[in-house]
Protein backbone atom coordinates (compact mmCIF):
# COMPACT_ATOMS: atom_id res chain seq x y z
CA UNK A 1 0.00 0.00 0.00
CA UNK A 2 1.18 3.26 -0.74
CA UNK A 3 2.30 5.57 2.00
CA UNK A 4 0.73 8.67 1.48
CA UNK A 5 -2.61 6.40 1.91
CA UNK A 6 -3.79 6.37 5.05
CA UNK A 7 -5.91 3.04 6.57
CA UNK A 8 -7.89 5.17 8.68
CA UNK A 9 -10.94 6.79 6.40
CA UNK A 10 -12.77 9.44 7.05
CA UNK A 11 -16.47 9.59 7.51
CA UNK A 12 -17.04 11.31 4.73
CA UNK A 13 -14.90 8.63 2.89
CA UNK A 14 -16.61 5.74 4.25
CA UNK A 15 -19.49 7.24 3.13
CA UNK A 16 -18.40 7.45 -0.50
CA UNK A 17 -16.48 4.32 -0.53
CA UNK A 18 -19.75 2.85 0.66
CA UNK A 19 -22.00 4.37 -1.78
CA UNK A 20 -19.85 3.33 -4.55
CA UNK A 21 -20.46 -0.26 -3.85
CA UNK A 22 -24.61 0.92 -3.63
CA UNK A 23 -23.77 2.29 -7.36
CA UNK A 24 -22.13 -0.71 -8.45
CA UNK A 25 -23.79 -3.84 -6.74
CA UNK A 26 -26.79 -2.65 -6.03
CA UNK A 27 -28.01 -0.60 -8.98
CA UNK A 28 -25.92 -2.46 -11.75
CA UNK A 29 -23.74 1.28 -12.81
CA UNK A 30 -20.03 1.18 -13.52
CA UNK A 31 -18.03 1.96 -10.72
CA UNK A 32 -16.45 4.76 -12.67
CA UNK A 33 -19.59 6.49 -12.69
CA UNK A 34 -19.91 6.36 -8.93
CA UNK A 35 -16.86 8.60 -8.60
CA UNK A 36 -17.71 10.90 -11.25
CA UNK A 37 -21.02 11.76 -10.17
CA UNK A 38 -20.17 11.41 -6.15
CA UNK A 39 -19.40 15.41 -5.48
CA UNK A 40 -18.47 14.45 -1.61
CA UNK A 41 -15.87 12.12 -2.93
CA UNK A 42 -14.65 15.02 -5.47
CA UNK A 43 -14.44 17.57 -2.14
CA UNK A 44 -12.24 14.26 -0.40
CA UNK A 45 -8.45 15.01 -0.05
CA UNK A 46 -5.88 13.31 -2.15
CA UNK A 47 -5.17 10.69 0.48
CA UNK A 48 -8.80 9.78 1.34
CA UNK A 49 -9.82 9.86 -2.51
CA UNK A 50 -6.85 7.59 -3.59
CA UNK A 51 -7.68 4.97 -0.27
CA UNK A 52 -11.66 5.05 -0.81
CA UNK A 53 -10.74 4.10 -4.11
CA UNK A 54 -8.17 1.39 -3.44
CA UNK A 55 -10.85 0.04 -0.31
CA UNK A 56 -13.81 -0.29 -3.06
CA UNK A 57 -11.58 -2.03 -5.75
CA UNK A 58 -10.39 -4.82 -3.24
CA UNK A 59 -14.05 -5.44 -2.48
CA UNK A 60 -15.00 -5.96 -5.72
CA UNK A 61 -11.61 -8.09 -6.61
CA UNK A 62 -12.42 -10.00 -3.11
CA UNK A 63 -16.11 -10.18 -2.67
CA UNK A 64 -16.08 -13.99 -3.54
CA UNK A 65 -13.59 -14.86 -0.48
CA UNK A 66 -15.13 -11.71 1.34
CA UNK A 67 -18.42 -13.08 1.23
CA UNK A 68 -17.56 -16.73 2.24
CA UNK A 69 -15.97 -15.32 5.02
CA UNK A 70 -18.84 -13.67 6.43
CA UNK A 71 -21.09 -16.57 5.77
CA UNK A 72 -19.05 -18.35 8.58
CA UNK A 73 -19.84 -15.27 10.99
CA UNK A 74 -23.05 -14.47 9.93
CA UNK A 75 -25.96 -16.45 12.44
CA UNK A 76 -28.62 -15.93 9.27
CA UNK A 77 -28.23 -14.29 5.87
CA UNK A 78 -28.78 -10.51 5.96
CA UNK A 79 -31.98 -9.59 4.01
CA UNK A 80 -31.49 -7.66 0.45
CA UNK A 81 -33.18 -4.36 2.55
CA UNK A 82 -30.28 -4.39 4.68
CA UNK A 83 -27.55 -4.51 1.71
CA UNK A 84 -25.96 -1.14 3.28
CA UNK A 85 -25.47 -3.33 6.09
CA UNK A 86 -23.46 -6.35 3.80
CA UNK A 87 -21.56 -3.61 2.01
CA UNK A 88 -20.58 -1.84 5.53
CA UNK A 89 -19.28 -5.38 6.73
CA UNK A 90 -17.53 -6.06 3.45
CA UNK A 91 -15.65 -2.83 3.24
CA UNK A 92 -14.61 -3.83 7.14
CA UNK A 93 -13.33 -7.09 6.23
CA UNK A 94 -11.17 -5.95 3.49
CA UNK A 95 -9.61 -3.52 5.41
CA UNK A 96 -8.68 -5.91 8.34
CA UNK A 97 -7.60 -8.91 6.08
CA UNK A 98 -5.91 -6.96 2.99
CA UNK A 99 -5.42 -3.60 3.65
CA UNK A 100 -3.76 -3.89 7.19
CA UNK A 101 -5.99 -1.45 8.61
CA UNK A 102 -5.70 -1.65 12.72
CA UNK A 103 -8.13 -4.08 13.76
CA UNK A 104 -9.94 -1.35 16.72
CA UNK A 105 -9.78 1.61 13.32
CA UNK A 106 -11.53 -1.21 11.06
CA UNK A 107 -14.10 -1.90 13.34
CA UNK A 108 -15.08 1.05 14.83
CA UNK A 109 -15.39 3.30 11.51
CA UNK A 110 -17.98 0.38 10.65
CA UNK A 111 -19.71 1.00 13.82
CA UNK A 112 -19.80 4.81 13.43
CA UNK A 113 -20.92 3.98 9.76
CA UNK A 114 -24.17 2.06 10.74
CA UNK A 115 -24.91 4.98 13.18
CA UNK A 116 -24.43 7.33 10.23
CA UNK A 117 -26.91 5.49 8.06
CA UNK A 118 -29.58 5.44 10.84
CA UNK A 119 -29.37 1.55 11.49
CA UNK A 120 -27.95 1.62 14.64
CA UNK A 121 -29.70 -1.55 15.50
CA UNK A 122 -27.07 -3.26 13.51
CA UNK A 123 -23.71 -1.71 15.59
CA UNK A 124 -23.67 -4.51 18.25
CA UNK A 125 -24.00 -7.35 14.89
CA UNK A 126 -21.43 -4.93 13.04
CA UNK A 127 -19.08 -4.88 16.22
CA UNK A 128 -19.14 -8.62 17.01
CA UNK A 129 -18.56 -9.64 13.43
CA UNK A 130 -15.74 -7.63 12.64
CA UNK A 131 -14.12 -8.11 15.76
CA UNK A 132 -14.23 -12.21 15.08
CA UNK A 133 -12.53 -11.67 11.83
CA UNK A 134 -10.03 -9.48 13.27
CA UNK A 135 -9.26 -12.39 15.51
CA UNK A 136 -9.99 -15.55 13.15
CA UNK A 137 -10.36 -14.10 9.88
CA UNK A 138 -6.55 -14.43 8.27
CA UNK A 139 -5.79 -18.20 8.30
CA UNK A 140 -9.09 -18.47 6.82
CA UNK A 141 -8.48 -16.04 3.94
CA UNK A 142 -5.39 -17.81 3.70
CA UNK A 143 -6.82 -21.33 3.24
CA UNK A 144 -8.98 -20.49 0.47
CA UNK A 145 -9.50 -20.73 -3.35
CA UNK A 146 -8.72 -17.27 -4.05
CA UNK A 147 -9.03 -17.39 -7.77
CA UNK A 148 -12.19 -19.30 -7.81
CA UNK A 149 -14.23 -17.90 -5.12
CA UNK A 150 -13.44 -14.31 -6.50
CA UNK A 151 -14.47 -15.18 -9.90
CA UNK A 152 -18.50 -15.83 -10.82
CA UNK A 153 -19.04 -19.27 -11.74
CA UNK A 154 -20.50 -18.72 -15.39
CA UNK A 155 -17.34 -17.05 -16.11
CA UNK A 156 -14.83 -19.31 -14.74
CA UNK A 157 -16.55 -22.31 -17.09
CA UNK A 158 -16.39 -19.95 -20.43
CA UNK A 159 -12.90 -19.35 -20.06
CA UNK A 160 -11.75 -23.18 -18.90
CA UNK A 161 -13.88 -23.98 -21.93
CA UNK A 162 -11.97 -21.66 -24.48
CA UNK A 163 -8.59 -21.50 -22.60
CA UNK A 164 -8.23 -24.49 -20.37
CA UNK A 165 -7.94 -25.06 -16.40
CA UNK A 166 -4.47 -23.80 -16.07
CA UNK A 167 -4.85 -20.91 -18.10
CA UNK A 168 -8.26 -20.09 -16.87
CA UNK A 169 -6.42 -19.86 -13.18
CA UNK A 170 -3.17 -17.63 -14.02
CA UNK A 171 -6.17 -15.10 -15.71
CA UNK A 172 -8.08 -15.12 -12.29
CA UNK A 173 -5.18 -15.18 -10.48
CA UNK A 174 -3.83 -12.00 -12.14
CA UNK A 175 -7.42 -10.31 -11.95
CA UNK A 176 -6.61 -10.32 -8.09
CA UNK A 177 -3.73 -7.55 -8.53
CA UNK A 178 -3.39 -3.86 -9.17
CA UNK A 179 -2.98 -3.21 -12.38
CA UNK A 180 -0.16 -1.00 -13.56
CA UNK A 181 -0.39 2.30 -15.89
CA UNK A 182 0.42 2.11 -19.10
CA UNK A 183 0.84 5.23 -21.47
CA UNK A 184 1.27 5.83 -25.15
CA UNK A 185 3.76 8.60 -26.24
CA UNK A 186 3.65 10.65 -28.98
CA UNK A 187 7.43 9.99 -29.89
CA UNK A 188 10.68 8.77 -27.74
CA UNK A 189 9.40 6.20 -25.56
CA UNK A 190 12.55 5.54 -23.81
CA UNK A 191 13.07 9.08 -23.18
CA UNK A 192 9.79 9.27 -21.66
CA UNK A 193 10.35 6.22 -19.56
CA UNK A 194 13.53 7.41 -18.13
CA UNK A 195 11.77 10.47 -17.16
CA UNK A 196 8.41 9.45 -15.59
CA UNK A 197 10.36 6.13 -13.88
CA UNK A 198 8.93 3.35 -15.95
CA UNK A 199 9.98 0.54 -18.70
CA UNK A 200 9.33 0.18 -22.32
CA UNK A 201 7.08 -2.70 -23.09
CA UNK A 202 7.77 -4.81 -26.01
CA UNK A 203 4.87 -2.82 -28.50
CA UNK A 204 6.56 0.43 -27.33
CA UNK A 205 3.85 1.55 -24.77
CA UNK A 206 5.57 2.83 -21.62
CA UNK A 207 4.63 1.09 -17.83
CA UNK A 208 4.71 3.14 -15.10
CA UNK A 209 6.13 1.61 -11.73
CA UNK A 210 3.86 3.15 -9.56
CA UNK A 211 0.19 4.01 -9.89
CA UNK A 212 -0.08 8.37 -9.60
CA UNK A 213 -2.06 10.95 -10.38
CA UNK A 214 -1.58 11.40 -14.02
CA UNK A 215 -2.54 15.04 -14.37
CA UNK A 216 0.37 15.83 -12.63
CA UNK A 217 3.39 13.90 -13.90
CA UNK A 218 5.61 15.94 -16.69
CA UNK A 219 4.04 16.07 -20.15
CA UNK A 220 0.81 15.13 -19.78
CA UNK A 221 -0.64 19.10 -19.91
CA UNK A 222 1.55 18.91 -22.71
CA UNK A 223 0.54 16.56 -24.46
CA UNK A 224 3.40 14.30 -25.10
CA UNK A 225 1.25 11.37 -24.07
CA UNK A 226 -2.12 9.41 -23.13
CA UNK A 227 -2.81 6.83 -20.68
CA UNK A 228 -3.80 3.28 -22.50
CA UNK A 229 -3.05 -0.61 -21.74
CA UNK A 230 -0.86 -1.99 -23.95
CA UNK A 231 -2.77 -4.08 -25.36
CA UNK A 232 -5.14 -1.47 -26.28
CA UNK A 233 -2.78 -0.24 -28.30
CA UNK A 234 -2.88 -3.18 -31.33
CA UNK A 235 -5.80 -2.76 -33.07
CA UNK A 236 -5.16 0.78 -34.96
CA UNK A 237 -1.66 -0.69 -35.58
CA UNK A 238 -2.94 -3.54 -37.14
CA UNK A 239 -3.99 -0.74 -39.74
CA UNK A 240 -0.89 -0.11 -41.05
CA UNK A 241 0.48 3.12 -42.68
CA UNK A 242 -2.82 5.49 -42.16
CA UNK A 243 -0.85 8.84 -43.27
CA UNK A 244 -3.50 10.63 -45.27
CA UNK A 245 -5.75 7.98 -45.37
CA UNK A 246 -9.37 8.67 -44.42
CA UNK A 247 -10.21 6.27 -40.96
CA UNK A 248 -13.43 5.84 -38.80
CA UNK A 249 -12.85 5.19 -35.43
CA UNK A 250 -16.22 3.63 -34.52
CA UNK A 251 -17.21 3.45 -30.67
CA UNK A 252 -14.39 5.68 -30.17
CA UNK A 253 -14.52 7.09 -26.55
CA UNK A 254 -12.71 7.77 -24.90
CA UNK A 255 -10.13 8.05 -27.52
CA UNK A 256 -7.08 6.28 -27.19
CA UNK A 257 -7.51 4.93 -30.65
CA UNK A 258 -8.52 8.18 -32.14
CA UNK A 259 -5.47 9.66 -30.90
CA UNK A 260 -3.10 7.03 -31.95
CA UNK A 261 -5.10 7.20 -35.24
CA UNK A 262 -4.22 11.14 -35.61
CA UNK A 263 -0.90 11.12 -34.33
CA UNK A 264 0.22 8.78 -37.55
CA UNK A 265 -1.26 11.23 -39.73
CA UNK A 266 -4.70 9.65 -40.40
CA UNK A 267 -8.02 11.94 -41.55
CA UNK A 268 -9.75 10.73 -38.55
CA UNK A 269 -13.78 10.72 -37.81
CA UNK A 270 -14.56 9.59 -34.05
CA UNK A 271 -17.57 7.85 -34.06
CA UNK A 272 -19.21 7.77 -30.41
CA UNK A 273 -23.64 8.27 -29.61
CA UNK A 274 -22.70 9.47 -25.85
CA UNK A 275 -22.47 13.04 -26.02
CA UNK A 276 -20.52 12.95 -23.15
CA UNK A 277 -18.20 10.10 -24.42
CA UNK A 278 -17.30 12.63 -27.20
CA UNK A 279 -17.12 15.57 -25.13
CA UNK A 280 -14.40 13.38 -23.03
CA UNK A 281 -12.85 12.42 -26.51
CA UNK A 282 -12.36 16.07 -27.35
CA UNK A 283 -10.78 16.93 -24.25
CA UNK A 284 -8.41 14.28 -24.78
CA UNK A 285 -7.71 15.14 -28.48
CA UNK A 286 -7.53 18.69 -27.61
CA UNK A 287 -5.22 18.47 -24.88
CA UNK A 288 -2.81 16.44 -27.21
CA UNK A 289 -3.23 19.31 -30.30
CA UNK A 290 -4.23 16.63 -32.38
CA UNK A 291 -7.47 16.94 -35.11
CA UNK A 292 -10.25 14.70 -35.67
CA UNK A 293 -13.69 15.04 -36.80
CA UNK A 294 -16.22 13.99 -33.70
CA UNK A 295 -19.78 12.81 -34.73
CA UNK A 296 -22.19 11.82 -32.23
CA UNK A 297 -24.68 9.51 -33.59
CA UNK A 298 -25.61 5.81 -33.37
CA UNK A 299 -22.42 4.07 -35.11
CA UNK A 300 -24.65 0.83 -36.64
CA UNK A 301 -27.34 3.51 -38.68
CA UNK A 302 -24.43 6.42 -39.28
CA UNK A 303 -23.98 7.11 -43.12
CA UNK A 304 -20.51 9.07 -43.62
CA UNK A 305 -20.44 11.41 -46.80
CA UNK A 306 -17.78 9.38 -48.01
CA UNK A 307 -16.01 5.79 -48.39
CA UNK A 308 -13.64 5.38 -45.97
CA UNK A 309 -10.13 3.75 -46.60
CA UNK A 310 -10.08 1.72 -43.46
CA UNK A 311 -12.25 1.71 -39.89
CA UNK A 312 -11.12 0.60 -36.63
CA UNK A 313 -14.44 -1.13 -35.11
CA UNK A 314 -14.16 -1.35 -30.90
CA UNK A 315 -17.43 -2.92 -30.14
CA UNK A 316 -19.61 -2.95 -27.67
CA UNK A 317 -18.98 -5.68 -25.46
CA UNK A 318 -18.79 -7.66 -21.84
CA UNK A 319 -15.51 -5.93 -21.08
CA UNK A 320 -14.57 -9.03 -19.40
CA UNK A 321 -11.00 -8.64 -20.70
CA UNK A 322 -10.75 -5.68 -18.35
CA UNK A 323 -11.88 -6.92 -14.78
CA UNK A 324 -8.06 -6.25 -13.30
CA UNK A 325 -8.75 -2.49 -13.89
CA UNK A 326 -12.82 -2.29 -13.49
CA UNK A 327 -13.49 -5.44 -11.40
CA UNK A 328 -17.29 -4.07 -10.68
CA UNK A 329 -17.70 -5.69 -14.58
CA UNK A 330 -17.42 -9.17 -12.79
CA UNK A 331 -20.40 -9.03 -11.03
CA UNK A 332 -22.08 -6.72 -13.48
CA UNK A 333 -22.20 -9.26 -16.21
CA UNK A 334 -24.52 -12.14 -16.64
CA UNK A 335 -24.77 -15.45 -19.42
CA UNK A 336 -27.52 -13.73 -21.22
CA UNK A 337 -25.30 -10.18 -21.59
CA UNK A 338 -23.85 -12.23 -24.12
CA UNK A 339 -26.22 -13.14 -26.93
CA UNK A 340 -27.35 -9.75 -26.41
CA UNK A 341 -23.69 -8.00 -27.23
CA UNK A 342 -23.29 -10.55 -30.02
CA UNK A 343 -26.45 -9.35 -31.91
CA UNK A 344 -25.50 -5.82 -31.57
CA UNK A 345 -21.78 -6.43 -32.77
CA UNK A 346 -22.84 -8.43 -35.62
CA UNK A 347 -25.31 -5.47 -36.39
CA UNK A 348 -22.31 -2.91 -35.93
CA UNK A 349 -20.04 -5.22 -38.34
CA UNK A 350 -22.07 -5.82 -41.50
CA UNK A 351 -23.04 -1.64 -41.06
CA UNK A 352 -19.57 -0.76 -40.80
CA UNK A 353 -18.40 -3.40 -44.03
CA UNK A 354 -21.51 -1.43 -45.74
CA UNK A 355 -19.85 1.54 -45.53
CA UNK A 356 -16.24 0.76 -46.18
CA UNK A 357 -14.54 1.63 -49.14
CA UNK A 358 -14.05 -1.69 -51.36
CA UNK A 359 -10.64 -2.96 -51.19
CA UNK A 360 -10.49 -1.53 -47.85
CA UNK A 361 -9.27 -2.71 -44.43
CA UNK A 362 -11.63 -3.05 -41.19
CA UNK A 363 -10.55 -3.72 -37.93
CA UNK A 364 -12.70 -5.41 -35.51
CA UNK A 365 -12.13 -5.29 -31.91
CA UNK A 366 -13.46 -6.53 -28.31
CA UNK A 367 -12.16 -6.12 -25.27
CA UNK A 368 -13.88 -9.38 -23.84
CA UNK A 369 -12.53 -13.21 -22.93
CA UNK A 370 -15.62 -14.23 -24.41
CA UNK A 371 -14.70 -16.33 -27.90
CA UNK A 372 -18.49 -15.78 -28.48
CA UNK A 373 -17.90 -12.01 -28.77
CA UNK A 374 -14.48 -12.45 -30.63
CA UNK A 375 -13.51 -15.67 -33.00
CA UNK A 376 -17.08 -17.05 -33.16
CA UNK A 377 -18.09 -13.79 -34.30
CA UNK A 378 -15.40 -13.49 -37.00
CA UNK A 379 -16.35 -16.90 -38.46
CA UNK A 380 -20.18 -16.49 -38.76
CA UNK A 381 -19.05 -13.73 -40.95
CA UNK A 382 -16.66 -14.89 -43.16
CA UNK A 383 -19.08 -18.00 -43.53
CA UNK A 384 -21.67 -15.89 -44.43
CA UNK A 385 -19.83 -13.17 -46.60
CA UNK A 386 -17.74 -14.24 -49.95
CA UNK A 387 -16.62 -10.58 -50.37
CA UNK A 388 -15.04 -10.46 -46.69
CA UNK A 389 -11.60 -12.18 -46.00
CA UNK A 390 -9.36 -11.94 -42.63
CA UNK A 391 -6.10 -10.42 -43.59
CA UNK A 392 -3.96 -12.99 -40.93
CA UNK A 393 -1.87 -10.81 -38.63
CA UNK A 394 1.87 -12.27 -38.18
CA UNK A 395 3.17 -11.19 -34.70
CA UNK A 396 6.60 -9.74 -36.00
CA UNK A 397 5.02 -7.61 -38.17
CA UNK A 398 4.41 -5.45 -35.26
CA UNK A 399 6.63 -6.82 -32.68
CA UNK A 400 4.06 -8.87 -31.33
CA UNK A 401 4.48 -11.55 -28.54
CA UNK A 402 3.93 -14.96 -30.45
CA UNK A 403 1.82 -15.95 -27.67
CA UNK A 404 -0.74 -13.02 -28.73
CA UNK A 405 -1.49 -14.21 -31.94
CA UNK A 406 -3.91 -17.35 -32.72
CA UNK A 407 -3.13 -20.07 -35.72
CA UNK A 408 -5.45 -18.34 -37.84
CA UNK A 409 -3.33 -14.97 -37.50
CA UNK A 410 -6.25 -13.29 -35.13
CA UNK A 411 -5.02 -11.56 -31.87
CA UNK A 412 -6.17 -12.74 -28.19
CA UNK A 413 -4.30 -11.14 -25.76
CA UNK A 414 -5.31 -12.15 -21.87
CA UNK A 415 -4.07 -10.88 -18.65
CA UNK A 416 -1.78 -13.42 -18.04
CA UNK A 417 0.19 -12.74 -21.38
CA UNK A 418 3.81 -11.15 -20.59
CA UNK A 419 2.47 -11.56 -16.54
CA UNK A 420 6.52 -11.18 -15.92
CA UNK A 421 6.06 -7.75 -16.91
CA UNK A 422 2.73 -6.64 -15.07
CA UNK A 423 0.54 -8.66 -17.56
CA UNK A 424 -2.34 -6.83 -19.78
CA UNK A 425 -5.67 -6.29 -20.52
CA UNK A 426 -7.41 -8.94 -22.61
CA UNK A 427 -8.45 -8.25 -26.18
CA UNK A 428 -9.84 -10.27 -29.42
CA UNK A 429 -8.75 -8.51 -32.88
CA UNK A 430 -9.11 -9.39 -36.78
CA UNK A 431 -8.34 -7.90 -39.44
CA UNK A 432 -10.69 -7.70 -42.30
CA UNK A 433 -10.17 -6.75 -46.17
CA UNK A 434 -14.13 -6.03 -48.14
CA UNK A 435 -13.14 -7.46 -51.56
Amino acid sequence: MDSKQTPILSANARLCALGALVHSLDKGKPLDSAWAQDRHFMNLGPSDRAFAQLLVKTVLRRMGQIDAILNQFLEHPLSPKSSRIMHTLRLGVAQLIWLETPPHAAVHSAVEMTKQLKMDKFSGLVNAVLKRIAREGRPLADGQDAAKLNTPGWLWQSWEKAYGAEVTRRIADIHLTEPPLDITVKSGPAAWAETLGGVVLPMGSVRLRETRNITQLKGFNEGYWWVQDMAATIPARLLGDVHDKRVIDLCAAPGGKTAQLASAGAKVSAVDRSKERIAMLKTNVHRLKLQAEYVTTDASKWLPAFAPDAILLDAPCSATGTLRRHPDVAWHRKPEDIARLRETQAVMLRHALAILKPGGTLVYAVCSLQPEEGEQQIQQLINERKDVSLLPIRAAEFGLPAECVTPKGEIRTLPCHLSELGGMDGFYAARLKKE
